[in-house]
């Protein structure tokens, strides 16, 4: 009788180890850059974004306070520029592409119709300077901004400024800042061939603040708290949320985050919590507009 009640035990044993085998699993690991396998409808408790770098700073930001309470949900994010956040998405190998334009603008419609739009907030853009040269050129009109742009005016003493060579610095043509700067500064047309490109805004601004004879181009989010260039006022209007807000600044554009189908789970969490009304107010502090604010639609 005793080993048959000894037997009987290790059976029960035995069987609570195999089922707490089958119910344990892994953590999720965080901040390797790494691509995982989780889609916009695998439910799985990881988020991966990439894309637009005008986004970034907001991205970031909106994952810290999620995790507050989500703190088991892992998120990697990634910049590389709209048109690099938008292939990734459509082919499955990131949760969230980031964009500054709409999907079809860079991707072949095979790939964009899949992919499902989420517009998080409007972006203004803004044509920066050096700050020396700020001095001499505060402001410039928006036919003038363009013939700089397109190659036509090529020294700062046909502007007002001093003589000195305009060095022009612009991001790569993937890039959806690029892309939105071109259409809303530029009226459509492209920028000059043999521009200095970089691939993403942190070094732009870097190259702005070295040379004094250069000009660029960034998000706003990107001049809260920066002192270090100088935003170029068009028309005599400066750049700014409210200027956003009221149509009299014309460089905007929407912020877009698009899944492969529609998201559930923890990524619909995520893109509700990022347009909800609590953050919002985070999302103006970062220099971005909160879309329903806007008092026009593009």
């Amino acid at each position: 009788m005793k080993k048959r009640m000894i037997a009987m035990t290790l059976i029960a044993a035995l069987s609570l180890g195999v089922l707490a085998g089958c119910g344990g699993g892994g953590g999720d690991t965080e901040g390797s850059g790494s691509e995982t396998e989780a889609s916009s409808n695998s439910g799985a408790q990881s988020i991966t974004a990439s894309g637009s770098t005008a986004i970034l700073p907001l991205a970031k930001a909106a994952a810290d306070e999620f995790k507050k309470d989500n703190p088991d949900v892992s998120i990697t994010i990634n910049g590389g520029g709209s048109g690099s956040g938008l292939k990734q998405v459509a082919e499955g190998t990131v949760d969230i592409g980031n964009s500054d334009v709409a999907a079809e603008e860079k991707l072949d419609e095979s790939m964009a119709k899949d992919l499902v739009d989420h517009k998080v907030c409007v972006i203004t853009m803004v044509p920066i300077i050096n700050k020396d040269l700020a001095k001499d050129v505060p402001n410039v009109t928006k036919d003038q901004l363009k013939d700089i742009f397109t190659g036509k005016i090529t020294n700062w003493k046909d502007v007002g400024g001093p003589d000195e060579e305009i060095v022009l610095i612009v991001r790569p043509k993937t890039s959806g800042t690029r892309a939105l700067f071109e259409k809303y500064a530029l009226d459509g047309e492209s920028g000059i061939d043999g521009a200095l490109e970089t691939d993403d805004s942190g070094s732009l601004l870097q190259n702005i603040t070295d040379q004094k004879g250069a000009i660029g181009y960034v998000a706003y989010s990107y001049l809260v708290n920066n002192q270090d260039v100088a935003a170029l006022s068009i028309d005599g209007v400066a750049p700014s949320l409210d200027a956003t807000y009221n149509g009299e600044w014309p460089i905007w554009g929407y912020e877009h985050m698009y899944t492969k189908g529609a998201p559930d789970g923890v990524i619909k969490e995520y893109l509700d919590f990022i347009m909800g009304e609590e953050f919002g107010k985070t999302l103006e502090e970062k220099g971005y507009n909160v879309t329903s604010k806007m008092k026009e639609e593009r």
